[in-house]
This record gives structure tokens, C-alpha cells and sequence, in this order.
């Protein structure tokens, strides 16, 4: 990285800004940025289309046309060299004539795995790589825990009263914090592909688990119950908007010996909804058939056993606890992580204040 300047950085810090954009849209493709720059001067930027097509890079390029030639191109990925659905975007990237490439993260799938930087290296392009890596891992961590456990990238949501407490037990939903955070958890639900709760959460506060900011309605994520009975009620919220919202409720076994479990089902998928035959204790085995789906980014909501069943089996990558100011007492359904307490192996990262909340940002250590 010895020819990497404070411009390039500038750069970069912009395309993994922008490749933030399409998180949890782009479907079994990662959301990249690319930015084609041309004397100091961006003449082409994109990220990756929703549905995952077309490739940051051929959009990019069109954008700048013939002011690519000779030009500096920065992607947050290594340009793909496999033909799949699309030509390679190595490919696109040496017939526009830019002179040189520089990358933050090199693509660990077995198909590219630095085939495309190899290609831009022979085609006479100068290629630099590892330029803010950090910062663009963080950025792809859920593409990158899709290709290299094959599962989807866990991030455990919990908000947390000033006692310690998620909830009152048979109360239904209880407000924790503030309304700063709760739109803040809608980000994150526009962000990721799915989002998963427990059959008690589910029950208890009938959610909707949409994302309901104006503007992001149109990007609520896949939503999953873990509901080994198959109890979830055709009226609740969540069958009632599964034609316009996927649902997949994960149930242990189905119906064919058991005509009341299998009216239920018939009910549920009347409503639309998937039922998942998968034993919901198996969570290792759930997630990798979720990343087979092309789910890479899954958010735990709720309740405090289903948190608990994810961080026994060792399978949350990142916890954000919010924690509000709200005393719950003796009442409260107690939560297995609160400020300043979570499982060995995991450093907090950042804090922010939302209104009158704190946030504790929580990553698993390397």
C-alpha cells in the first residue's frame, strides 16, 4: 500500500459510505460501492442495484463513459471474475481503459479470491488493495460471514431497562427507550435481510417487525419465528402481512401425523406464510439453511430465552444493547446481557446517545 495517499483514503471512506446504502436489499450479492474518480473529480459513482444486478462497477462506469479511460477506480470489493448472470466486472473495468484500481477488501469467494485482481494486473492496470480494510470488512461483515462460515452474521438486538429487565412478564410490549432508539432499530431492520424472534415474543406483544420510518417502509427484512409447536395465530400481525412481508415460521416437524398441527399449517400458508420444517433447537443448522437462501444478515430481536439459546451456541457475532432509563422491578423478565456485563469474547466497539438512551456496541474479538 506504499503508493496510497490521503486522497485515496478520502475516497475509499466515500464508497464504503456509500456502499451502506443498499445493505439488506441486494439479495445473495453483497452490497458494493465503486467510485470512478478522474483527476481529483468523481465522474461515476454507484452501489449495487437491489435484487443484487447490475454491479456497482458496469454502473459506475456508464455513468463516467468515456471519462474512465485513464481514470482511478475504488471499490469496496474485489471486481468479480467469474461470469455468472452478469459478465465480469474485471472485464468492464480493463475495456473502459482505467488506469488503476484500488480495493478495500479482497473476495473470499473461491470463485474470485484475487482471480479478479489478477486479471486487472495482467491486463497492464496498477492495483492496490487493503486500503481501508477494516472499515470495509465492517462494512461487508455479512456477505463475508455468508462465504466464509456459511452462515448469516447474527447481530443481537436488546433493550434494556435501568433494572436490567427486557419486559414484564404477560404485559405484552413495554417501552424501554425512547423513541430516538426505537428509530434507530428501524435502520437496522432496513439494513438487514431477516429479522427472527421467539414464539413467546411473538405471542406476548403481537409485533410486526416492519420497518416503519417514512421513506424505508419498502425495506423491511424477511421475518422468522422460532415456534417449535407451530402456535403462532393466523391473526396475529405477522400472518395477516405475510403476503406483503415474507414470514418463515421455523416449527420442529409437520403436520402429516397430527391433523390439528396440520390445520394449523394449512392456516398459516393460507395466510402466506412459509413454514420452515426445521428443528428450532438446531440453530446452527437454521442459520446455514437461512444462508443457503442467500440471507446473510440476521437480526435477533427478542425474547430473552431465544437471545439466550444464540448466545449459548456461540452464534452472535455482534450485540447492541439500548439502554434506557425505565425501571421495570421484580416483575421483568431479566436479560442476559446488560451494561457493561456480556459473554467473554466480546469488546465493546462504540457508544452512542440516542434522546435519553445509551447504546453499547458489542463485537465478537477475532
Amino acid at each position: 500500500m506504499s503508493g496510497l495517499g490521503a486522497d485515496d483514503e478520502r475516497f475509499m471512506a466515500a464508497a464504503i459510505r456509500l456502499c451502506r446504502r443498499n445493505l439488506g436489499l441486494t439479495a445473495t450479492n453483497p452490497s458494493v460501492a465503486c467510485l470512478i474518480v478522474k483527476d481529483g473529480v468523481i465522474v461515476g459513482s454507484a452501489v449495487t442495484a437491489p435484487g443484487g444486478r447490475p454491479h456497482a462497477e458496469t454502473q459506475a462506469l456508464a455513468m463516467a463513459g468515456e471519462a474512465a479511460r485513464g481514470a482511478i477506480a475504488y471499490v469496496t470489493l474485489e471486481p468479480c471474475s467469474h461470469h455468472g448472470k452478469t459478465p465480469p466486472c474485471a472485464d468492464a473495468l480493463i475495456a473502459a481503459g482505467v488506469a488503476r484500481v484500488v480495493v478495500a477488501v479482497t473476495d473470499p469467494d473461491e470463485r474470485v479470491a484475487g482471480r479478479g485482481l489478477s486479471m486487472l494486473r495482467d491486463a497492464g492496470i496498477a492495483v492496490e488493495t487493503g486500503l481501508l480494510e477494516a472499515n470495509g470488512k465492517t462494512a461487508l461483515a455479512a456477505y463475508l460471514s455468508r462465504q466464509t462460515r456459511k452462515r448469516p452474521y447474527v447481530t443481537l438486538k436488546l433493550a434494556v431497562s435501568a433494572d436490567g429487565m427486557l419486559g414484564h412478564l404477560g404485559v405484552g410490549q413495554v417501552a424501554i427507550t425512547g423513541p430516538v432508539s426505537r428509530g434507530q432499530v428501524h435502520v437496522l431492520r432496513a439494513e438487514s435481510d431477516a429479522i427472527l424472534v421467539g414464539i413467546g415474543t411473538a405471542l406476548a406483544d403481537d409485533p410486526e417487525l416492519t420497518c416503519r420510518l417514512p421513506g424505508l417502509e419498502t425495506r423491511s427484512p424477511v421475518r422468522i419465528v422460532l415456534d417449535p409447536r407451530l402456535e403462532l395465530s393466523p391473526g396475529s400481525k405477522l400472518a395477516r402481512t405475510a403476503s406483503t412481508v415474507p414470514v418463515i415460521v421455523v416449527t420442529a416437524k409437520d403436520g402429516k401425523d397430527d391433523p390439528a398441527f396440520a390445520a394449523r399449517q394449512d392456516a398459516l400458508e393460507a395466510l402466506g406464510v412459509e413454514v420452515l420444517i426445521c428443528d428450532p433447537r438446531r440453530l446452527d443448522t437454521l442459520l446455514a439453511a437461512l444462508a443457503t437462501r442467500g440471507i446473510s444478515s440476521l437480526l435477533v430481536e427478542g425474547g430473552a430465552r431465544t437471545a439466550q439459546s444464540f448466545l449459548q451456541a456461540g452464534l452472535v457475532d455482534r450485540i447492541l444493547l439500548f439502554n434506557g432509563s425505565a425501571t421495570l422491578g421484580k416483575e421483568g423478565v431479566a436479560s442476559p446481557c446488560v451494561s457493561g456485563q456480556v459473554p467473554a469474547g466480546f469488546s465493546l466497539r462504540r457508544t452512542a446517545r440516542y434522546g435519553a438512551d445509551n447504546l453499547e456496541d458489542y463485537e465478537r474479538d477475532e
